[in-house]
């Protein structure tokens, strides 16, 4: 019908009256349809609709779990202001739509953030977020789940559904355990060769505290490095804060090498980073010489730095960093300013910089002694067969005065399999040992009482039998690295349920030196039993499942096992074993005089500790004498910088920074797992745990590789630097003569000799060149392997045991494990508040 002037129109009265009544009819037919017309438009749902890139942005898929801790977590340190030019879309895909906290979040950052409702198992909705087109694809972990098989179970799905959709897609994914890393390997297309990566919660955690193990400390220092934060300081905070929080300001960063750096060895090219540009250059990647996969080498031994060597710098930006590309000796050697190493118009640097580490060239793999130890070489003379367990056959070599010669020592080309031992896995990475029945291992609180445990780790570990397991390898396997000779070894005593340790058993079986105690943690006499007050290390974790209920709860045993042991008293209890007359001349390779007893401490807060929390508010309960705020953000508090309380949360920023840097969570994991690689993991995914294999040239050479230790300033040949020296003296010192890199410091918290000083230390990470030293300061470094000295059991008479550790650690032989007297140095010890710096 048509109402007004229509071209057509009825001539007739009942052509007339039937239009009327038409229009009518329509128009309350209409009127019926709305309601239905609005409801159809008001259900659209609202994270509907495709995903739109129309300023060309690059931009990144996130999906799992989606919730508004995980995103601010998540979006803090992607969208941090230290990382330049990050130009890229963050887009989250979820099945259910957000809650008001996080819709009003996504609305606040909407210029950056977009979110989509929809499943990442659904290919239509894959479409709509342009997965094909997208940069990454991140898969975030529900940490606190109450199956973490499960959850990686969905997490594999959500990956699997992504490589089905977009086989090239780079796929990033955190797992919650680590046997789960088994089954990416499975993905036809899941590729580490082309940035896939995955970020195993579990493997990382234990990781960081098996490090804090040889370096207490150390996994605040490594935490702080990788998460992307900007320190204030104040002159109302003390000063060990401010001393702390400039160290948090630090990042982990890559950048090119000038060509001024061409043909120097890692020693000098670190040094001028250091001394010159204010940076601290910590490993350089090395291109194969078959133009296969390259590899990072962190602070190698004698290696020649090639053109166009991507490094690894600790700084506090971005902007920093370029100093080391834009550097030209023959325009800045006379700068003094660091701020004014610019970009030259000097012909050196007209060369492009390369686009990317593919391009970064290879360094020899081949490795020259360190001049320290007068070249000695692995393979300079053939050694017995040392392997220090007490096996038969070690028993008949040594009745018979005739040595047979291992592989593993003498590395011949021909030789007899049964008469060699194996003393390593078969990559050459960690100690091996038979097979053992967890029934050889288990101790009764009388054996332990009895064993002279000393220099050891202690674990405490709260679990059900049915508790999800949480990979105690992870734990010991960077304890048990093959660039510690095995009298090195710390021996590993687990207190607690023998029911779960055996679920566990079959990952540890082949590695040597562990002993469990079927008893509880919180037990006084368990803990009395195991010696907790002379060991280096007491580690607290708990495998047991966070309640629905009530999250705060979870770390209720931890809390309850750190508090019991600080309220404890010991006797001033000494070392067993007495001094033998004819050692008092032997020097450890560092030249102090190594100290066969240690004390140990008469207070339980003085027993090195450090606790795994999976609530971060629950920190504020670790210390009584702190003033933390509970809404301090973790890094912030005192347990926290103390390196005393690790909690998973840290590792939340990896996921950022492996997607800005891809070779960052290599140097991370090769620096905290003592050198897993990726042919061990195909190794471990078959399941049956690491393999024995004989030594070869090849594999021996993979010991040739750096550890993290901690040194002391009070005595030995740095001590010099300890009595009012400069931090870039010692630096260089260290660096020049024994090959070891500092990249921090351990302090005394309260440094004056008050009464009630305490004997609590903090982390100082990278300090500032000029920042003055205390004789009680512990130096975080990246040493050297030492191939010299290797344990011979015919040294546990005191004729030559003595000469055995670096850095006032003390070995005296006997049973094997249990005879390790003597700890890092600076221990807490003795009988006052404030132990011996010594």
């Amino acid at each position: 019908s048509t109402v007004g002037y229509g071209d057509i129109s009825c001539k007739t009265i009942l052509g007339k009256v039937a239009i009327i009544i038409f229009i009518f009819g329509g128009l309350a037919m209409f009127a019926s349809c709305i309601p239905e017309i609005i409801d159809l438009i008001g259900t659209r749902p609202k994270y509907g609709g495709c995903y739109k890139n129309e300023r060309g942005r690059r931009h990144i898929v996130v999906c799992g779990h989606i919730t508004y801790e995980s995103v601010s977590h998540f979006l803090k340190d992607f969208l941090h202001e230290d990382r330049e030019d990050v130009d890229v879309e963050v887009v989250f895909l979820h099945r259910k739509p957000p809650d008001l906290e996080l819709e009003g979040f996504f609305k606040r950052h909407f210029t950056t953030v977009k979110f989509f409702q929809g499943s990442i198992m659904n290919p239509i909705d894959l479409g709509r977020v342009k997965v094909h087109e997208a940069d990454a694809c991140l898969v975030l972990a529900n940490k606190y789940c109450q199956d973490p098989d499960a959850e990686d179970a969905a997490n594999i799905m959500r990956v699997i559904s992504i490589k089905n959709y977009s086989d090239d897609i780079r796929v990033i994914i955190q797992l919650m355990q680590y046997h789960n890393k088994a089954y990416l390997l499975n993905i036809p297309s899941w590729d580490w060769k082309q940035g896939d990566d995955v970020i195993c919660l579990a493997e990382l955690k234990l990781g960081f505290i098996a490090q804090s193990c040889l370096a207490p400390g150390f996994s605040t220092m490594m935490a702080n490095l990788f998460a992307m934060r900007s320190f204030k300081t104040s002159p109302d905070m003390a000063a060990w804060q401010n001393d702390y929080l400039q160290g948090t300001g630090c990042e982990m960063y890559t950048e090119t090498l000038s060509p001024t750096f061409t043909g120097m060895s890692f020693s000098q090219a670190s040094e001028l980073c250091f001394v010159k540009l204010k940076l601290l250059l910590l490993a350089i990647e090395v291109k194969s010489d078959d133009g296969g996969d390259s590899k990072i080498s962190i602070n190698p031994r004698g290696a020649k730095i090639p053109a166009n060597t991507v490094g690894f710098f600790i700084a506090q930006s971005a902007e920093e960093v370029k100093r080391a590309w834009f550097y030209c000796k023959a325009c800045h050697e006379d700068v003094k300013d660091e701020n004014q190493i610019k970009k030259c118009k000097c012909k050196n640097l007209a060369t492009t910089k390369p686009g990317g580490p593919a391009q970064s060239s290879m360094v020899n793999a081949t490795k020259p002694a360190n001049n320290v130890k007068k070249n000695v070489s692995v393979k300079e003379e053939p050694k017995p067969n040392m392997n220090g367990r007490p096996t038969n056959k070690a028993a008949v070599q040594q009745k018979s005065a005739k040595m047979e010669v291992g592989i593993a020592d003498d590395q011949a080309k021909d030789f007899d399999f049964e008469k060699t031992e194996m003393k390593y896995d078969s990559t050459g990475m960690f100690h091996w040992t038979p097979a053992r029945a967890i029934e050889d291992c288990i101790l009764d609180r009388n054996q332990a009482a009895m064993t002279v445990l000393n220099g050891h780790v202690v674990v405490c570990l709260f679990a059900d039998p049915d508790s999800p397991l949480i990979g105690l390898r992870n734990l010991v396997m960077p304890l048990r690295a093959s660039n510690f000779h095995y009298h090195e070894l710390k021996h590993v005593v687990i207190v607690g349920s023998v029911d779960y340790i055996r679920r566990e058993w079959k990952t540890l079986q082949n590695l040597p030196k562990i002993s469990v105690l079927n008893g509880s943690p919180l037990s006084r006499a368990d803990l009395r039993a195991v010696n907790v007050n002379l060991c280096d290390m007491c580690v607290i974790l708990s495998a047991k499942v966070p309640s629905n209920d009530d999250p705060t709860l979870a770390d209720k045993e931890a809390i309850l096992a750190s508090l019991n042991i600080k309220a404890m008293t010991f006797d001033d209890t000494i070392g067993v074993l007495s001094q033998n007359n004819g050692a008092s001349d032997s020097l450890s390779p560092l030249g102090s005089p190594i100290v066969l007893q240690r004390k140990g401490s008469v207070y339980g807060a003085n027993v090195p500790m450090i606790t795994e929390l999976v609530n971060d508010s629950n920190v504020q309960f670790l210390d009584q004498d702190d003033d933390d705020d509970p809404d301090t953000e973790l890094y912030l508090t005192q347990p926290f910088a103390c390196g005393t309380a690790f909690a998973v949360s840290v590792l939340d920023s990896l996921m950022s920074t492996t997607y800005f840097n891809q070779n960052a969570l290599t140097l991370i994991r090769s620096l905290i797992t003592g050198g897993a690689t990726p042919e061990l993991e195909l190794i471990l995914a078959e399941g049956a745990g690491l393999r024995g294999g004989y030594s070869t040239p090849e594999t021996l050479s993979n010991r040739d590789r750096c550890r993290v230790g901690q040194i002391s300033l009070f005595e030995g040949p740095l001590a010099s630097f300890g009595e009012g020296g400069k931090y870039i003296d010692l630096f260089v010192a260290a660096l020049r003569n024994y090959g070891m890199l500092c990249i921090g410091l351990y302090r005394f918290r309260d440094t004056a000799n008050a009464f009630d000083a305490s004997s609590k230390r903090y982390v100082i990470t990278n300090p500032p060149t000029d920042f003055n030293l205390l004789p009680s300061d512990q130096v975080f470094v990246l040493m050297q392997f030492d191939p010299g000295m290797e344990y011979r059991p015919d040294w546990g008479d005191g004729k030559g045991g003595e000469r055995l550790l670096r850095a006032g650690h003390s070995v005296v032989g006997g049973p094997p494990g249990h005879s390790v007297v003597g700890g890092p140095p600076g221990h807490p010890a003795g009988g006052g508040k404030k132990p011996d710096s010594s």
